[in-house]
């Protein structure tokens, strides 16, 4: 399994639950900033988890950018999943919803629901406990990619 974590971050909250992410799939899942994909990032992976904090009740621009180039049919036989960070508010959005929804619009199987972990003011730091709920929700993508194979 070749799987693949892109996030973008703001203040390091979302690298470290996609760093938690990558290490709980294991088998050399790797991360990387959307800032830093290139047209051969993606080549050839079988798993693809997207996460990105949510700015103005949607993922960041430089998400969106991203996402906005898949083109249908591009993640074609690629299982994926997607989250976000945010601050715990009674009405917060979405992105992790958002980028699920792009991410099967390019062809992807959606293998676990659109999950958020929660920041602890603006700038964070993560809330008590999200980095654990993330190697949780993790270990859940692991066992249905392994269901799935």
């Amino acid at each position: 399994m070749r799987a693949r974590v892109v996030y973008d971050t703001n203040y390091g909250n979302t690298r470290i639950i996609a760093e938690v992410i990558a290490t709980e799939l294991g088998g050399g899942t790797s991360t990387i900033s959307v800032t830093d994909l290139t047209e051969s990032s993606l080549a050839g992976i079988d798993v693809l988890v997207v996460g990105s904090p949510i700015i103005g009740w949607r993922p960041t621009e430089r998400m969106q950018a991203f996402l906005g180039g898949l083109t249908p049919g591009s993640l074609d036989g690629v299982r994926a999943a997607a989250f976000d960070t945010r601050i715990k508010l009674f009405i917060h959005g979405d992105a992790a919803g958002k980028i699920s929804h792009a991410l099967e619009a390019a062809g992807a199987t959606i293998v676990a629901k659109p999950h958020g972990f929660v920041v602890v003011g603006t700038e964070g730091p993560l809330a008590a406990g999200e980095t654990g709920k993330a190697g949780a929700w993790a270990a859940y993508i692991g066992s249905r990619l392994r269901a799935s194979a």
